[in-house]
């Protein structure tokens, strides 16, 4: 598959999806850990990890009034990522290149990819935070 897809439907339009690999995400992808391995490790018994209400929230956030709109009535840049086109994105980087990924942790890279890729968040920025909440987690 080429670095980018088109994805077309009669709702959302033409939609190129850029599905090139973030250097950032393609590494917690090869040496990250999920939730279910770090449940079992803590004894948790909760399925859900304790941060997918958090991704979800940040969803629906992004999407504003989108999530409510038809597709033609969303107002462009009244949104930082449209409902519709942020679940195409999703479900073609699934397909692509966390198809190994399981879900949730497969969400929750496919939206940070799309951040990054639409400037909304800078990977360096993004490593940089991970680090801090890492070296907060150690020092526990």
């Amino acid at each position: 598959m080429s670095a980018s897809s088109k994805n077309a439907s009669a709702d959302s339009g033409d939609l190129m999806i850029d599905v090139t690999p973030i250097p950032l995400l393609q590494d917690i992808q090869d040496h990250g850990r999920v939730w279910s391995d770090l449940a079992a490790q803590y004894g948790v018994t909760n399925p859900d990890p304790p941060w997918k209400i958090t991704l979800e929230a940040t969803c629906d956030l992004l999407a504003g009034d989108s999530a409510v709109k038809a597709y033609g009535d969303i107002v462009p840049g009244s949104c930082a990522l449209p409902s519709l086109e942020r679940r195409a994105e999703e479900d073609e980087l699934s397909e692509t290149l966390y198809e190994d990924v399981p879900f949730p942790e497969r969400q929750l890279l496919a939206l940070a990819h799309s951040m990054i890729k639409r400037g909304l968040v800078d990977e360096g920025e993004l490593a940089r935070r991970m680090e801090e909440v890492g070296q907060r987690l150690k020092s526990v």
